[in-house]
């Protein structure tokens, strides 16, 4: 039995608990936590403060030390997430249909958690957190495995989730941290079918490919929620303004390619370069109503987002040329329109294959918190079990409950 089989076998045991346990109870857990965090700030800085002392000294990129860098408005934001996941229904248990049946049975379906969850992601402050939260109201066990860079955060936060989870009377090992960094403990995760239900992969592109080719666990699929905004000839040119500034800005849903329709491209764009803090790259249109900004090429329209300070544009004809961009460019994540024809909005959201589609608001909504199930997992851009933010509800199967009275088929 190696490594990750052993925190397997812990956690399926754990699980046991929980998975019969009242929703107050894991509530009262999710409050626990929700305290020993603002207890414990200064010591979970001090903790960062040795992640982030370790990977400066290696010369990582800034963008990196940014996201493993966590402070007191970071830990109250985790703090805050943890309350109201509490005051969210709890999908245990819920009845999602029921009939009777051909045959006089009484026919019911029911969300059950999934099992044993494990995560693997690279390194971000708060992760750990957030998926140990939707574990645990949604009945399932967590197994995580993060970066490296962000080990000593990542290790602190889950050995005070584990306090406040034995503190509420559950097992400390329904929340677990993979603390082997040897690179074949990832491989044991994506192998172990007989311990890990569902495994989801958060982080590079370059990670969750490498998860999906080799894992023979379940793949719950993350991906880039980098999106495009089509402006439409008909839009508020404020509003689009408005909400380009706000998706360029944003962690989720963030603006890799804007589409501007010919007839407001000439009011729209000088305006957009002027304001947005990324340097602007486009067709020919584009260039000639900025006087020369640098070419974009079809490597351009596919990766902007990777480089946070590109912000790539097409000048296009209309809606079909935007929909057929997006359809040959576009993340599966999200997509959004700023139009004040009706028709157009329908047509778009109809059209475009993305699974959340944004009309006239900014696509930074793609999470859980801004579609109102509070925290989530990620984004799955996968068409099976759940597609868009990863919430509570998505941590659970639907299975059938059949009650009858002697009941046989008739063959």
């Amino acid at each position: 039995m190696n490594y990750i089989q052993r925190l397997g076998e812990r956690a399926k045991d754990a699980r046991e608990e929980l998975v019969t346990a009242p929703s107050g109870k894991k509530n009262d857990a999710l409050y626990e936590m929700a305290h020993i965090f603002r207890r414990c700030a200064p010591k979970i800085i001090e903790a960062n403060e040795k992640d982030l002392a370790l990977i400066s000294a290696r010369g990582v990129s800034d963008d990196v030390i940014e996201r493993v860098r966590i402070d007191e408005k970071r830990i109250d934001e985790l703090a805050d997430m943890f309350e109201k996941l509490c005051v969210l229904p709890d999908p245990v248990g819920e009845i999602v249909g029921g009939e009777v049946g051909e045959y006089g049975m009484r026919i019911r379906r029911e969300r059950a958690p999934v099992g044993v969850v494990g995560m693997i992601y690279e390194a971000r402050a708060g992760i750990a957190a957030e998926a140990a939260a939707l574990c645990i109201k949604s009945g399932n066990a967590v197994i995580l495995r993060g970066g490296r860079e962000a080990f000593n955060t990542d290790s602190f936060l889950v050995s005070l989730m584990r306090k406040a989870v034995a503190t509420s009377g559950f097992p400390e090992d329904i929340i677990q941290l993979v603390e082997d960094s040897d690179k074949g403990t990832v491989i044991d995760m994506m192998r172990a079918n007989d311990c890990i239900d569902l495994l989801i992969p958060r982080g590079s592109r370059q990670l969750v490919n490498a998860v999906v080719k080799q894992a023979s666990v379940p793949v719950l699929e993350t991906g880039d929620d980098g999106c495009h905004i089509y402006v439409d000839e008909s839009a508020d040119m404020n509003m689009a303004l408005d909400i380009i500034k706000s998706a360029s800005d944003s962690p989720r849903g963030r603006v890799r390619t804007i589409l501007v329709h010919r007839d407001c491209a000439e009011e729209l764009l000088p305006k957009v370069e002027a304001e947005v803090d990324r340097k602007l790259r486009g067709c020919e249109m584009t260039a000639v109503i900025l006087g020369g900004a640098a070419p974009a090429d079809e490597d351009t329209y596919m990766g902007a987002r990777a480089d946070s300070g590109v912000l790539a544009v097409r000048v296009v004809d209309g809606i079909g040329d935007a929909i057929r961009h997006i359809q040959q460019f576009g993340s599966g994540a999200c997509e959004c329109i700023i139009t004040e024809r009706s028709f157009a909005a329908d047509e778009f959201q109809h059209r475009v294959d993305a699974a959340a589609v944004f009309v006239n608001c900014s696509p930074a909504f793609n999470s859980g918190d801004g579609l109102g199930i509070g925290t989530d997992m990620g984004v799955s851009v996968q068409k099976l079990h759940t597609r868009g933010p990863i919430g509570l509800e998505d941590l659970t199967a639907v299975r059938w409950l059949i009650n009858g009275n002697g009941e046989k088929p008739i063959y």
